[in-house]
């Protein structure tokens, strides 16, 4: 892997492949894929924010969120957290143990509508509901129990092993983004580990397979 900030793409065909650890990106309206490991008790003080999209997705330990709105919260494994900072909004992420180190991924996703008043949305999404496929966990109209987003964007999450397999459609005028969290795991032709990722352009369908202990979050977004 290389350095936080520092990327390498490898140009196949349409898909491009990139190693990081956290970079500004620049994906259409994907603006930023951080992932962040910090120590027990502590973490990011009160900052602020406007017009962006900010998705939480916790992978190991507790994650302490308190806002300018009146939000307080701990997000563990399975919460997917979308803070919509509008006109603005002041917030702190802390680690929530004294003991245990937290992972998470923080996701930047530029709105369709600036100046909106700041909002706050966490939904827990069972293990389960994520084995063996591509389960929707953030859309903007907010179906099949996603979360809502101010973007026309969906976001999958899945947990694949062995012979567990799922595919995704990509329309055309659609772009594709694949981050790997956790394990390893093939899409298409390409294998890629934690920490990778892939860039698609529509229209294609994308086979996800040959997962060892994968987890991985997948965008649908608009071109």
């Amino acid at each position: 892997m290389l350095p936080q900030q520092l990327f390498n793409a490898l140009v196949l065909g349409s898909v491009y492949a990139l190693f990081s650890m956290g970079f500004t990106l620049t994906f259409g309206v994907l603006r930023v894929i951080n992932e962040d490991r910090v120590a027990p008790g502590e973490g990011f003080g009160t900052h602020g924010h406007t017009d962006m999209e900010i998705i939480s997705y916790v992978l190991a330990g507790q994650l302490a969120h308190r806002d300018s709105m009146g939000t307080g919260s701990v997000i563990v494994p399975g919460d997917v957290q979308r803070m919509s900072a509008g006109t603005g909004v002041r917030h702190s992420e802390m680690n929530a143990s004294i003991k245990d180190p937290v992972h998470f991924l923080q996701i930047w996703i530029q709105p369709a509508v600036l100046g909106i008043p700041p909002s706050y949305e966490q939904k827990h999404f069972p293990p389960a509901e994520l084995r063996g496929k591509l389960r929707l966990i953030v859309a903007s109209d907010g179906s099949e129990g996603a979360v809502t987003l101010h973007q026309d964007v969906r976001l999958y999450a899945g947990r694949f092993d062995a012979a567990e397999e799922a595919t995704l459609s990509l329309a055309e005028s659609r772009r594709g983004y694949v981050h790997v969290a956790c394990g390893t795991i093939s899409v298409n032709e390409t294998r890629i580990e934690a920490g990778d990722a892939l860039k698609f352009t529509g229209p294609q369908i994308l086979r996800f397979h040959g997962g060892m202990n994968a987890e991985l979050l997948v965008f649908d977004l608009p071109g």
